[in-house]
């Protein structure tokens, strides 16, 4: 986990983004442990990027498969001329 001083340039909504679009099959608890916060709060991140309509999640047997929606809009006005797709992009 981060440091209490660390910081970085983009938001755990964005890193949890960035982890269902390297792998739609992720785990909560894969992801958590990659971005360096707790399940719960991937959980809660998933429910928000899901509710936006940045993410479609089917059920596929006993495990969750994930779609990014690449057309969705930033959210922030600073950014909301770019897509979820043209933030991807540049951290692949």
């Amino acid at each position: 986990m981060a440091e209490v001083n660390d910081w970085t340039f983009l938001s755990n909504h964005a890193h949890v983004l960035v982890c269902l679009a390297r792998n739609s099959e992720a785990r909560l608890r894969d992801i958590a442990l990659d971005v360096g916060i707790t399940e719960r709060r991937v959980s809660s991140i998933v429910t928000d990027l899901e509710a936006e309509g940045v993410i479609k999640i089917s059920r596929i047997g006993r495990r969750n498969s994930y779609s990014v929606n690449r057309r969705a809009r930033l959210r922030h006005p600073l950014e909301s001329h770019q897509t979820v797709g043209d933030l991807l992009r540049a951290i692949k």
